[in-house]
């Protein structure tokens, strides 16, 4: 049993390995067939990485907000839910953040809090309608998400337009005292507009593993997500915890976004479309096989990808969408790791 569950464990780690390396290589194929250098247009990608402090702090900076809409993603399905909503989420947290960082007059030590918390609420409550619909009702949270969405979008743009509204489409700057800005990183970094959010998104990492792993809520939660109705059978509310889990993975999302409002634009614009951060949120958790750890290094990944991709462009030549194709070849390999892992087994069994 316990060498079936390092095996299992070894797999996790390998999947997504093997998903990114043959991302990066049919990338290159790609960049081949359309008559790029593939080994000039990564290295100008490593180069936009990891060449200047700037571009690190870029990369950290774009982290952050992704850290925490994959944690939105994991914590959902690993109590058996699928969040498609984080995108909303994010939208709601983002405006909650912002409105709380303009209305307030508060010393820092509680603007600050209050506006991250403001913006966890939000998200929460974006959760918590999907979570009653699918406890009470037995309303797929796929489908209700995906609407959730458009409705924050709208909702949004419309709360901006009618009371919040400055010229130049977008709301006022929030106070200082709500601000995650910090000129001490903005200086190690050549000013880029690394704030101090990615430690609120580290936090994240922890406050996910220590509730999933290590208090009995979360041991019911996970159970709820394995079997509902052997959870039921031994006394568990699956419906209470079903909401919960809702409401705790919209939190994140939620959180998501006031790094976005309090961290790297201090105001919100009315949205011409959706910003990707939730919907790249599932990828980094798929990515992250649904972990802390996980989450935090495709989080690095996918930061670096968006990042460097800028310097692809500038120095080879390469257009920038090259690597939204390595990013949904990276995705669709994870994906497929039944296939991954049918391959794998066959080549223990027959020796090679």
């Amino acid at each position: 049993m316990k060498k079936l569950l390092r095996r299992n464990k070894f797999l996790s780690l390998l999947v997504p390995l093997i998903a990114v390396l043959l991302g990066i290589l049919i990338g290159a194929i790609v960049m081949l067939l359309t008559g790029y250098n593939p080994v000039l247009g990564y290295s100008a990608l490593l180069k936009g990485i990891f060449s200047d402090t700037y571009y690190m702090g870029e990369t950290i900076r774009t982290m952050t907000p992704l850290i925490l809409s994959g944690l939105a993603v994991a914590f959902a399905f690993r109590t058996g839910l699928f969040n498609i909503g984080v995108e909303g989420q994010v939208i709601v947290g983002w405006l909650a953040s912002v409105y709380v960082g303009i209305a307030l007059e508060l010393p820092k030590l509680i603007h600050l809090p209050v506006a991250i918390l403001a913006g966890a609420l939000a998200g929460a409550l974006w959760g918590f309608i999907p979570g009653i619909l699918k406890a009470r009702f037995q309303v797929h949270e796929v489908i209700v998400t995906i609407m959730m969405n458009y409705i924050a979008l709208y909702t949004a743009n419309y709360l901006i337009r009618a009371f919040l509204l400055v010229p130049g489409e977008r709301t006022e700057a929030i106070s200082p005292s709500a601000s995650l800005a910090s000129p001490f990183l903005e200086s190690i970094t050549d000013y880029s507009r690394l704030h101090y959010g990615f430690i609120v998104a580290l936090i994240g990492c922890i406050v996910m593993w220590f509730i999933l792993w290590k208090t009995s809520k979360g041991f019911e939660l996970r159970a709820v997500g394995f079997n509902q109705h052997a959870s039921q059978y031994s006394g568990m509310n699956v419906k209470k915890n079903i909401v919960l889990a809702m409401l705790i993975s919209g939190g994140f999302a939620g959180v998501a976004g006031a790094m976005e409002g309090l961290g790297t634009y201090g105001y919100m614009s009315i949205l011409s479309g959706f910003t990707g951060v939730g919907f790249d949120g599932i990828a980094v958790a798929l990515l992250g096989a649904n972990t802390g750890v996980g989450v935090l290094l495709a989080s690095f990944l996918f930061g670096g990808l968006q990042i460097g991709a800028l310097n692809m462009q500038s120095k080879a030549g390469v257009p920038v969408e090259l690597i939204d194709i390595v990013i949904a070849l990276i995705i669709f390999f994870v994906a497929s790791s039944y296939i991954i892992r049918w391959v794998m087994n066959r080549i223990k069994k027959e020796g090679i």
